[in-house]
């Protein structure tokens, strides 16, 4: 007797699990970046690149890839001398702008904002902090897209609270590998 209760027991618990999976399913699209225009407008971004300074120096190789589904692009740098960092870049739609969190090895952390703008570039702004500095600096980044398919990355950091800016980066990525998707 106890044979069929058990197996109407689990027959009923298979149900209500297989029932809650198509209801998550159906309430959350697969993929929901997929469809925002907003998380593609960083796309130029993605990629392998080797990237030399103004002056032709090689500064290192930096990794783009699109990840979760579309909705983040992740950043893994290697400088030439070996230090390290990464960065999560997100499109954020309450906000609507794009999100920039930044880790170096270093222990630098930089936290900007912003977005497209009318000439095609990213422009993002936002504040640095340097491990075991106190308190953090404005700071700034600008990615453009450049008519060869290159991408020149430009940051800047204020000591003044903005009212003058020192360049910090400016790096000039040429792309390693022929797909940018």
């Amino acid at each position: 007797m106890r044979k069929p209760v058990i197996r109407i027991a689990a027959w009923a618990l298979l149900a209500i699990s297989v029932a809650g999976a198509q209801e998550t399913d159906n309430a959350t699209p697969e993929r929901p970046c997929a469809d925002l225009r907003e998380t593609a407008l960083f796309d130029f971004w993605i990629g392998t690149w080797d990237v030399h300074m103004a002056d032709g120096r090689k500064a290192g190789v930096n990794v783009i890839a699109k990840e979760q589904g579309g909705c983040v692009l992740v950043e893994r740098w290697t400088s030439a001398r070996g230090g390290t960092g990464m960065s999560v870049n997100y499109y954020d739609p309450a906000a609507d702008e794009w999100v920039q969190n930044w880790i170096g090895a270093d222990g630098s952390l930089i936290d900007i904002r912003g977005g497209l703008q009318a000439d095609g570039a990213m422009l993002l702004s936002g504040y640095i902090q340097y491990f075991g500095r106190d308190g953090r600096l404005p700071f700034r980044g600008r990615w453009t897209l450049l008519e060869d398919g290159r991408v020149r990355q430009y940051f800047e950091e204020s000591a003044d609270d903005g009212e003058t800016w020192t360049e910090w980066f400016t790096g000039l990525y040429t792309r390693r590998d022929a797909d940018p998707g």
